[in-house]
């Protein structure tokens, strides 16, 4: 397996993450642990999650997955084959959001307790807080490294701007830095990314390991008509893409997969990762979809390949709510 490094942090995984947003929602507790055993089995080791996957669902609170997590890890003894890496920062009730020291350190007793483990690996700002000094967060989070509960820090969704102010803030400081960044990222989203935040991440030698890299299924070519937005519960957020572009980088997906006969999911994955990126974020309520998945690993696109979805997919515009 071809490891990746995350950044400077010494942790390496390998180039897919699992996404475990589904753990406890679509995917119940026995296909966790299944699609989970079988991503390991593989060879794999990054699993992705946070603390208030899967609170949009009715009757969750938050914390669902990792409680999944943490049950699998009790009952397999994977912990050592695996890089546990979880967030804090979304609002899981009134109240309780942001990226202050006090609520950080509150939260992360909660993501500890919940995964059953005394350390995570990979701790992620999920959203930037603008109301809350970078100093405190930053330093907040070295805290939690000095006491072993934390080994990196990584950032979601935050704009170059202020990325790179909190790099310069943990170099003046000599605090921890954000190893990781984890943006919005795909074959049909690339605005958000590709320019200046890319070229930070590239400049700073982070890792970067972007979510809805299918596009929230949608570059799996499963969503082509609009009776199709009925198969899972996430179509609700592929109408959007359903549109002469949309369709456009589909059908180029489709003529790319065929040459390598590989499917649209894996040929979309590899444009990924000849752009750069470390390890995409893919999540699988099936071991059959989550072997699709992995199979990506195995193939490298070349010039020509990607510069055909390049140009099907140029332009767009930002996400929603970016």
């Amino acid at each position: 397996m071809d490891m990746q490094a995350l950044g400077d942090s010494g942790l390496e995984v390998a180039p897919l993450a699992l996404g475990g947003n589904v753990f406890g929602w679509t995917a119940d507790e026995t296909r966790s642990f299944e699609v989970l055993d079988a991503f390991v089995a593989a060879g794999f080791n990054l699993i992705d999650t946070a603390d208030t996957y899967s609170r949009w669902v009715d009757g969750h609170s938050g914390g669902e997955s990792e409680t999944v997590i943490g049950r699998w890890l009790k009952r397999r003894g994977r912990r050592d084959d695996v890089v546990i890496a979880t967030k804090v920062g979304m609002e899981m009730g009134p109240g309780e959001k942001g990226l202050s020291r006090d609520y950080i350190f509150k939260s992360v007793e909660g993501s500890l307790a919940r995964l059953g483990v005394d350390c995570i690996d990979l701790y992620q700002a999920h959203i930037d807080d603008q109301d809350t000094p970078l100093e405190e967060t930053l330093g907040a989070f070295a805290d939690l490294i000095s006491a072993g509960k934390v080994r990196a820090i990584g950032a979601s969704n935050y704009l170059a701007e202020r990325l790179a102010a909190a790099l310069e803030i943990s170099r003046s400081h000599g605090l921890p830095r954000f190893e990781t960044l984890q943006p919005w990222y795909n074959l049909y989203d690339r605005v958000a990314f590709e320019g200046p935040l890319a070229e930070l991440c590239a400049r700073e030698r982070l890792g970067v390991i972007p979510y809805f890299g299918l596009a929230s299924g949608f570059l799996t070519g499963k969503y082509r008509r609009e009776q199709d937005l009925a198969k899972s519960p996430r179509g609700h957020g592929v109408k959007r893409m359903m549109n002469p572009r949309g369709f456009a980088i589909l059908a180029e997906l489709d003529a790319v997969a065929g040459d390598y006969q590989a499917t649209p999911a894996q040929a979309a994955l590899a444009w990924l990762r000849a752009h750069g990126i470390t390890a995409p974020i893919a999540s699988a309520t099936s071991v059959a979809q989550l072997n699709e998945l992995l199979a990506f690993a195995d193939l490298e696109l070349d010039a020509d390949a990607v510069a055909r979805l390049d140009a099907a997919s140029a332009g767009g515009e930002p996400p929603p709510n970016w």
